[in-house]
């Protein structure tokens, strides 16, 4: 995040004024509405790139229970990625690509794509994510405070929080349960002796 990228403002506020295109159903199998192949490309073009026939297998799926979040989160991201900033600095098709790729699976499995539009704080964190993931973090702030709020923010590392503590708890739980069987073991065979 060494570069400076647009305010987080007009990036948050494009998402809250996130057009109902961008929000129907994608086309899944012979389902839906919205090919997201062809909504990538275009984006991939605006911003300069030259977007392969590889890039966008991506965004074709037969598997609507897999896909169908992922696709619909990929569209905004889409809608945000298209804001003038980003078609007016050059060099960033391929990292956009990637990041529609790849760095959306994980959020979408999480939350439901239209709450990045509707919640703020999702909001905030898709517009966090895709600044990271270009290299860059929103203007007027260093790295370490766009990074501490991301951390903040981040769904997905709040889960795996939430999940290493569930973990820590059933084997604090396991361990006491064993401690509980020895010193009833050790009692009985105290008992036993006397």
């Amino acid at each position: 995040m060494n570069n400076e990228g647009p305010p987080l403002e007009s990036l948050t506020r494009r998402l809250a004024e996130c057009p109902a295109d961008f929000l129907a159903e994608p086309r899944i199998g012979k389902a839906g509405s919205i090919n997201v192949a062809a909504v990538v490309a275009d984006l991939l073009r605006d911003l300069g790139g030259t977007p392969s026939r590889v890039q966008l297998a991506a965004f074709d799926s037969k598997s609507p229970k897999r896909d169908r979040n992922r696709l619909r989160l990929v569209l905004i991201a889409c809608w945000l990625l298209h804001n003038a900033w980003f078609r007016e600095h050059t060099g960033l098709a391929n990292y956009v690509s990637t990041f529609l790729v790849t760095g959306l699976t994980e959020l979408a499995e999480l939350t439901q794509a239209p709450k990045f539009v509707s919640d703020p704080d999702r909001r905030e964190e898709l517009a966090r994510l895709c600044l990271q993931s270009l290299g860059l973090r929103p203007a007027g702030e260093t790295d370490v405070q766009a990074q501490d709020r991301l951390a903040t923010l981040n769904t997905a590392e709040r889960q795996r929080v939430i999940k290493a503590a569930r973990e820590a708890e059933a084997r604090a739980q396991e361990i006491r349960r064993k401690m509980a069987e020895k010193e009833a073991y050790e009692a009985s065979l105290k008992t036993f002796r006397e």
